[in-house]
């Protein structure tokens, strides 16, 4: 009898400690491009007929839409920065482009809505932003190997939990004086790793980063084909005036006027010579 209670008791305390490591969990973050800039929930303004000029080239501002978290959900802010330069250079060099900006978080968490939105556009002196939108769902439950846990090298050793990270990023582009949206791109990514029980954690924010990464990548791509379709719209369709901005020619002027002047004095020398003849 004693025997049976004993052997009852192990189980019950090998189930207790695979209890404490916890069953499937589920966490997101997410940032939501609606909400910052309608923040009061009022509808997006009709805008039949609103017709942008773009004059090129564009100044353009790169931001990520803040979550309004801030720990350790959220993605760190060097990386935020990182992967928009990572975006910034594959647009650099092109024609219709004078200058990307990245624009920290600051900016866009003092205020929300498109007047905050046109007050940064204002202070870096963009014609154009593009918002970043994510959301980002982490799911990550126990394998039939984390019954092993319960020993310390199980729990150092045996890869007894999956992880899945699904992500998906958007990138909104708007003109500022008009507060149309000229186009958007998105990037999708789904992301799966397996990890101990002391690892968990660590292993969870690789898979989050690489998530991020790849969603970036795909998005950066679709931006790429995005922005073509836009370009051939603009020349099918007309709905956005494009115009390239000219120099104001101060040099050329100076040139033309010292031309000029050289001119009226080789003709008055030439009437003195003839004169004297």
């Amino acid at each position: 009898m004693k025997r049976a209670i004993a052997v009852i008791a192990v189980f019950l305390a090998l189930a207790g400690c695979t209890g404490l490591f916890g069953g499937p969990t589920r966490q997101g973050v997410s940032s939501s491009l609606v909400d910052y800039l309608y923040p009061k929930g009022e509808p997006p303004p009709p805008q039949t007929g609103v017709i942008p000029h773009l004059q090129l080239p564009l100044k353009v501002g790169l931001a990520f839409v803040p979550s309004g978290l801030r720990g350790d959900l959220a993605l760190p802010e060097s990386e935020r920065i990182r992967m928009l330069n990572d975006v910034r250079a594959r647009f650099a060099g092109r024609d219709f482009i004078s200058e990307i900006t990245v624009i920290p978080d600051a900016y866009l968490r003092s205020g929300r809505g498109f007047d905050s939105l046109e007050q940064t556009a204002r202070l870096y002196g963009l014609d154009v932003m593009a918002l970043v939108s994510y959301d980002q769902v982490t799911h990550s439950d126990e394998r039939t190997s984390a019954f092993l846990y319960w020993t310390i090298v199980g729990a150092y050793t045996v890869h007894g939990n999956r992880n899945d990270v699904q992500t998906f990023v958007d990138t909104a582009v708007f003109d500022v004086p008009t507060r149309k949206l000229l186009f958007r791109a998105p990037g999708v990514s789904q992301a799966k790793s397996t990890s101990t029980l002391v690892g968990l954690e660590r292993d969870l924010r690789q898979t989050q980063r690489e998530g991020f990464e790849q969603a970036m990548a795909d998005m950066t791509a679709n931006l790429d084909q995005e922005l073509s379709a836009f370009k051939e719209r603009i020349r099918t369709e007309g709905t956005v005036r494009v115009t390239r901005a000219e120099s104001s020619g101060g040099g050329g002027a100076a040139g033309g006027g010292s031309l000029l002047l050289l001119g009226c004095l080789a003709l008055a020398a030439s009437r003195r010579r003839r004169a004297t003849a």
